[in-house]
């Protein structure tokens, strides 16, 4: 008896329901997507191999640019200790800034300070629209009888009293040693000696001891 032949069916698919819903969750995920800002001050940091995550809670960040120019921000979430620190610099310095331009510095970008106190006033009293582009002096660090970062140091060591702050410094690879120095030292004179330095990340060595601890401990890291 012969076989009964079963009728040959399409293997072809119709793509097009899958095509528009591929195209809705695209379209989606790019008008819900949240791009990262432009940073206030563009550093390019060296390498380095470690695997130790810079804090990004109750941070003062010190940052130096290529050009040896000394800059200082603090978290966004420490506003209390933001309002603390502009209290002390605007009596201790005797600049008389207004409840409004204290408020300027809890507000990006006017909470990235690269002014000599003589003209914070003025740089406080700008908006951010007024502060895009504008080339700032940098914070005085050179002249070590005016070394203005003892003074920021002294205010955030106290706005932070009871919580324990993190100091990041953020060097440029360009950078100076000089202003590198005359940060250290203002460091030291407000009894701040533990801090981190930030960098970028990089592969470490095939071979070497850190390589062959991260290979042992499963850690990531260790390369290939």
């Amino acid at each position: 008896m012969g076989r009964a032949k079963l009728p040959r069916k399409s293997t072809n698919i119709d793509m097009t329901a899958m095509c528009d819903v591929a195209f809705l969750l695209l379209s989606f995920f790019i008008l819900t997507a949240q791009f990262k800002p432009d940073e206030a001050l563009s550093v390019t940091t060296p390498s380095s191999v470690s695997n130790k995550i810079a804090p990004q809670k109750d941070v003062v960040m010190i940052t130096i640019d290529k050009e040896g120019k000394v800059y200082l921000s603090v978290s966004d979430n420490n506003k209390a200790q933001k309002a603390d620190m502009i209290d002390e610099i605007n009596t201790s310095k005797n600049l008389g800034l207004t409840d409004a331009e204290k408020a300027m510095f809890s507000k990006k970008p006017s909470a990235f300070i690269g002014t000599p106190f003589s003209q914070l006033k003025s740089y406080l009293d700008k908006t951010p629209e007024q502060l895009k582009g504008v080339n700032l002096a940098g914070i005085p660090v050179l002249d070590s009888n005016n070394n203005e970062m003892v003074d920021w140091i002294h205010a955030a060591a106290s706005a932070f009293q009871g919580t324990k702050m993190n100091i990041l410094v953020k060097g440029d690879d360009a950078a100076k040693f000089p202003s590198f120095n005359a940060v250290i030292r203002a460091l030291k004179k407000n009894d701040q000696m533990k801090f981190q330095m930030q960098t970028s990340p990089a592969t470490v060595p095939v071979g070497s001891e850190l390589y062959k601890t991260n290979l042992a401990t499963g850690t990531k890291g260790g390369g290939s």
